[in-house]
């Protein structure tokens, strides 16, 4: 994790803890509130929201993205060419490096 990561990740924390300070201090309990039927049901539907949009409209474009152009074209070639590294041989880049200049 980078210091950006880091420093954003404990404002949130940081955020979190005073948020929920302060509606103890107003007298709300987080556990009750949670607990609630009406809560437990709004979650439920809001989940299933969820779910179905997911599943009806961004399943199959983002596992496009991710299998067909992130795994297949970004992820296959960086794994080729670290391999590449570790062999000590060059990589795509300076390959088409050297056939560009000839």
């Amino acid at each position: 994790m980078n210091i950006k990561t880091q420093t954003g990740l404990m404002k949130t924390i940081i955020i979190i803890i005073i948020a929920v300070i302060i509606l103890g201090y107003f007298g709300f309990d987080l556990r009750t509130i949670i607990e609630s039927e009406s809560v437990q049901q709004n979650l439920i539907y809001a989940w299933s929201f969820v779910v179905n949009i997911w599943e009806n409209y961004l399943q199959r474009p983002a596992l496009y993205l991710w299998n067909d152009i992130f795994i297949d074209l970004i992820w296959e070639s960086f794994v080729d060419n670290m391999e590449r590294i570790k062999g000590g041989k060059p990589t795509d880049i300076e390959l088409n490096a050297v056939e560009s200049v000839e």
